[in-house]
Order: structure tokens, then C-alpha cells, then sequence
């Protein structure tokens, strides 16, 4: 930036009223004293008049203002409508139905405008510059059921409402127009948005405040109110695998958009989301927006009990026959009855069925049921089984649980590696790089095209392989009947050499079961009970493992609800305990 070259511009700052100017990249005045940059730029005869500038650039006209420079006016809640947006577009991408983004995610949004009091509401909290036009446009029409206005931009025609709603039946568009600034208004040096410096200051109680992961929250309430075939592990391996536009999800914002500052602290993402944390939210967000009971998960739906025990069965590669195992299990303990299942927001006690880990938890169950799993039992059963299969190999073979461990931990080793590996090449940095103020946005992205320069230099150094694209997405991540593979599937193995007949229904051969917790913890407490791997045989820990990883989510937390699963069907053997433990409370007081 030269300073002597704009000696000769003597106008006031419209700011601060200083006469201080110097001279940017583009060759544009700026305030020296409040960092104003203003419309104005020096007309340049020869090249020398501006450092860095390349010829091309000079022939574009440096005096002429770029059009998308300062770019819109817009609020918090209109980014996080652009990334809900673009996350129900790529959720249409995986099959879900149109009505989950014009119906359903469109009037949860709706709902939490109106709750926070951004829009939908006779006194928005905007104070700043301008009033959404949804704002006055709406003040009548605060009912649950009103004809849906919500904001969008020009070029994005966020959560229309769908034919079956509007009163004219034509489909019909209306966008919230996002105000250019005008020449008297300059960008915020703390934030590209209006309200980015209000917002992330803003404590009210009783207020959930949007984030980025808020968003995956309300992708899956409005999976689960349709009841779709995506679990929450599923969503948030989608998510992983960049099907659905979660880090970095301000990339996608329209060039008029500009972000920067106290922005970043918003939309800047830099982990993974979290099974556990997601799952908290998911019950927060429906409790603030104090919906209504979800519609009833009956045995046709995909997130019975039933269902997904089949759909994990075959992912792990486990007989088939286990499955009416599960089944008898899901009966005795209650946990496939239509009012269990089924999410009720404004319940007492408001709490969503973990379905996926319910339902892995069940299939845990079983296995220590059949091959207790304490080191001893299931190789024993194992030895059983391969004498049988050895003699008699034209039958059909007995499922064989140490040649099913070899084959599964090779194989999730392996996925786990990779997996592993993908994690630690990720890079955080986006394409569209973040900056704190308007004033920094040339540094940074000269920056970012030298580091981005860089690791083309090292890459073609080190012959490095180019990055495999994205994978189609599927439910399944384990594909055990391809023709290429050449792993043991054991889905057709029989289970005679754990079951035995008593009449007319099978038993298990094994009478014993080990509860995978004596004693839960106190209600205060936030978790159910503790893990610690040494307390339990390398069997029970394997099976842990695989299904964790399979889930994504942490051994503990899965081991938590095992350990409910088996409360709920061993509910004598925990009154026994109970029992035993009160009387020598009674013995020691004496």
C-alpha cells in the first residue's frame, strides 16, 4: 500500500471525517485512521503505480467498481437456511422424498424462527440496518399452519412451499430479497453479516441458538417424522463421507455473501460431528420447537427393531437365523411396542430411541446368549463346529464362530485403516478461504493460492496418487455376497450347533449369562454405567468394537445400552441383587 500516491485525495472519510488515505492492492483508497475503503481508486497510467498488480488487471479497469465487492446485507439465520438448504437438496440426491424439504424441514425452520423470535413475530430481534421483508409481511399469519414466507435469496429458492399448500394453486416463488449495500454503507470490519458480532454475544434463556451441527438435528427430525431409511449413524456417515455438505458448508454460500470475522466463529467447522452430541440435540431442538408426537413407528417401519436387526445382521455378516433370536428378544423386552418407539417431544420425559445402537445392542445380546462370550465357551463351540463341517462339508455347515472372527476382524482392520488414514489426509482448509476482516481478504487469499500452489509442487515430488473421488453412497458399508470377494459369507450358516430342540421351539445349548452391568448408576448421574475394557473377555470387547465402529459412535455408549437391554429382560435377576443388597445395608446398620 503506498501512502505517498494518495496524498493527492483530499475528500473527507465518510466514517470518521479524517483526510488519511492510502491505497490498497486494487488500487482503491482506504482510510488510514478507520479502514474505510471506499468506492473511489486512482486512475493508473503504467504499472508501477500499484504493487503485485499483473497487467490483465489493469486492463479489466481498476476504477471501475467490482460488482460483487461489498455484496449483500445478510442476517445469521439466512446462512444457516442456506446450509439446511443445500443439506435437504443432497438428501433429495439420496432418495428421500421431496416433501421432507417442502414440508416438513420447511415448517420445523418456520417454527424455530418464530420460537427465537428472528422472524414470525410482531418484535424481531433484528435491530440492525433493515428489516427482513418476511418480518412485515408475516406479522398476521403466526400460526403453526400460516402459508410459509421464509427468507432466501435471489438465487435460491429456499423451502418452497409445495403445490397441495398454496392457496392459488400455481406454484409460486417469493424470495426475501437481500439489499445490496448502498454507497453510504461499508462493510462491517467484525463481521460479513449484519447481526454476526450481535449474535455471537447473544445469551437469552430459553433461546437454543443455531449452530452448524443444530442443522444436522434437524435433518434427522425430519427423517424420523418421515420415517425414512436413514438411521442417525447413517446420517452422519453420509455426512463423513461428504454427501451432505457439513464442514466447510459456507463454500456453498452465493458470492454476494461475504463472511468473514465473527462469521467464521459461526460456520467454521473443524470436527467431526458426534453420535452422542447430535443425539443430545436432536431432543433439545424438538423440545424448543415443542412439537407434537412424531407419527408411530409400527413393525413396517424402517426404524423398528425388527427391521434394522436384519439390515445389521447381514452388515456383519452373521447367520441368518439369528434374526428370529432378535425378534424373540425385542418381544420380551417390550422395546418393539408402538409407544416406546415412537418420539413424543412434549412428553414428561422427553426421550428418542437410539434405534440403530437399540438395535445392535439387541443383536449383542444374542450373541451372549448363544456363545456367552467369556473367552472359554464360544471356542469350545467353535471346535464343535469345524469337526462337524469337516465330515459332513455337502451340508449345510454350522455357523463357526472363530473362523467368523478371523474373517471379521480382518476385514474391519483393514476398513478401519482406511478409514484412519482418510480422517488424517482430510483438509480442513476450504477452498473458500475465511478472513476476519474485508480489509484482509487479498492477504488471505494470496496465501491460500501459494499454499495451494505448494502442494501441487510436493505432490508432483513425492508422485503421490491423486485423490479418488467421493463413493457412491449406501446403507451398507460391508458387502459380503459380491462376486469380486473372496471372504466367507456365513448369512446361509445353520445354528444347530448351538441350539438344541425342547418341543417345538429351539433353546440354547448354553444356560449361562453374565450381565454386562451389576449395578447401574444413580439417576443424578449422566451416564447409565461405566466401561472399562479390562473388566470384560477380548470376545465381548471384539464385538464392541466391530459394532462401534460400525456405528461410529463410542464402546461405551453402546455398552450402556446392552446393559438396559438386559435389564429390561433379566428383570428377576436385578430385583434379586436388589433385594440382596438392601438386606445388607439392614445387617450393617445393626
Amino acid at each position: 500500500m503506498d501512502l505517498v500516491e494518495a496524498i493527492e485525495f483530499k475528500e473527507r472519510c465518510t466514517q470518521c471525517a479524517a483526510v488519511s488515505w492510502g491505497l490498497t492492492d486494487e488500487g482503491k483508497y482506504y482510510c488510514t485512521s478507520c479502514h474505510n475503503v471506499t468506492e473511489k481508486s486512482k486512475e493508473v497510467l503504467n504499472t508501477e503505480a500499484i504493487p503485485n498488480t499483473k497487467i490483465q488487471a489493469i486492463n479489466r479497469g481498476l476504477k471501475r467498481k467490482r460488482k460483487l465487492e461489498k455484496g449483500w446485507d445478510w442476517y445469521v439465520c439466512e446462512g444457516f437456511q442456506y446450509i439446511l438448504y443445500q443439506q435437504a437438496e443432497a438428501l433429495k440426491t439420496l432418495g428421500v422424498g421431496p416433501e421432507l424439504k417442502n414440508e416438513v424441514l420447511h415448517n420445523f425452520w418456520k417454527r424455530y424462527l418464530q420460537k427465537s423470535k428472528q422472524a414470525y413475530c410482531k418484535n424481531p430481534v433484528y435491530t440492525l440496518r433493515r428489516k427482513a421483508m418476511v418480518l412485515e409481511d408475516n406479522l398476521n399469519h403466526s400460526d403453526w399452519a400460516s402459508e410459509p414466507e421464509l427468507l432466501s435469496d435471489v438465487n435460491c429458492p429456499l423451502f418452497v412451499e409445495s403445490g397441495g399448500e398454496s392457496q392459488s394453486g400455481v406454484h409460486s416463488e417469493k424470495p426475501f430479497p437481500i439489499t445490496k449495500a448502498s454507497q453510504s454503507e461499508t462493510a462491517s470490519i467484525c463481521s460479513g453479516s449484519l447481526d454476526g458480532v450481535e449474535y455471537s454475544q447473544r445469551k437469552e434463556k430459553g433461546i437454543v441458538k443455531m449452530t452448524v451441527p443444530r442443522t444436522l438435528a434437524f435433518c434427522y427430525l425430519s427423517l424420523l417424522w418421515q420415517r425414512e431409511a436413514i438411521t442417525l449413524s447413517d446420517l452422519l456417515r453420509f455426512v463423513e463421507e461428504g454427501h451432505i455438505p457439513y464442514i466447510n458448508a459456507f463454500q456453498h454460500f452465493p458470492e454476494e455473501m461475504k463472511l468473514y470475522g465473527r462469521d467464521k466463529g459461526i460456520f467454521a467447522i473443524e470436527s467431526w460431528p458426534d453420535y452422542e452430541d447430535i443425539y443430545n440435540k436432536v431432543i433439545e431442538v424438538a423440545t424448543f420447537l415443542d412439537l407434537p408426537r412424531f407419527p408411530d413407528i409400527t413393525k413396517e417401519c424402517y426404524f423398528h427393531p425388527n427391521i434394522l436387526c436384519m439390515k445389521y445382521l447381514m452388515e456383519v455378516n452373521l447367520p441368518d437365523e439369528m434374526h428370529s433370536l432378535t425378534c424373540q428378544v425385542v418381544k420380551m423386552t417390550g422395546i418393539g411396542e408402538v409407544d416406546f418407539l415412537t418420539f413424543d417431544p412434549i412428553a414428561k420425559m422427553a426421550k428418542t430411541v437410539k434405534y440403530d445402537v437399540q438395535a445392535v445392542a439387541v443383536i449383542v445380546v444374542v450373541l451372549k446368549l448363544l456363545f456367552l462370550l467369556d473367552d472359554h465357551l464360544e471356542w469350545s463351540l467353535s471346535n464343535l463346529a469345524e469337526k462337524h463341517n469337516e465330515k459332513n462339508k455337502e451340508d449345510k455347515p454350522w455357523f463357526d464362530f472363530r473362523k467368523w472372527y478371523q474373517v471379521m476382524k480382518k476385514t474391519v482392520d483393514e476398513k478401519k485403516q482406511k478409514w484412519e488414514e482418510a480422517r488424517a489426509k482430510y483438509l480442513w482448509k476450504s477452498e473458500k478461504p475465511l478472513y476476519h476482516s474485508s480489509i484482509d481478504r487479498s492477504v488471505v487469499y494470496k496465501r491460500r493460492e501459494m499454499v495451494v500452489s505448494l502442494q501441487r509442487q510436493f505432490s508432483t515430488l513425492v508422485d503421490s496418487i491423486p485423490t479418488v473421488g467421493k463413493k457412491s453412497p449406501s446403507s451398507f458399508q460391508f458387502n459380503w455376497i459380491a462376486e469380486d470377494t473372496d471372504q466367507t459369507c456365513f448369512h446361509g450358516h445353520s445354528l444347530q450347533g448351538v441350539l438344541k430342540k425342547k418341543g417345538q421351539s429351539p433353546i440354547t445349548k448354553n444356560s449361562l449369562y453374565w450381565l454386562s452391568t451389576q449395578k447401574f448408576c444413580k439417576s443424578y448421574c449422566k451416564h447409565v454405567t461405566t466401561y472399562e475394557e479390562s473388566n470384560f473377555s477380548l470376545s465381548y470387547q471384539f464385538i464392541l468394537n466391530l459394532f462401534s465402529f460400525l456405528l461410529r459412535i463410542k464402546t461405551s455408549f453402546l455398552h450402556e445400552e446392552v446393559s438396559l437391554i438386559e435389564k429390561k429382560l433379566f428383570k428377576k435377576r436385578y430385583s434379586k441383587t436388589k433385594k440382596k443388597s438392601s438386606r445388607s445395608k439392614k445387617v450393617r446398620r445393626r
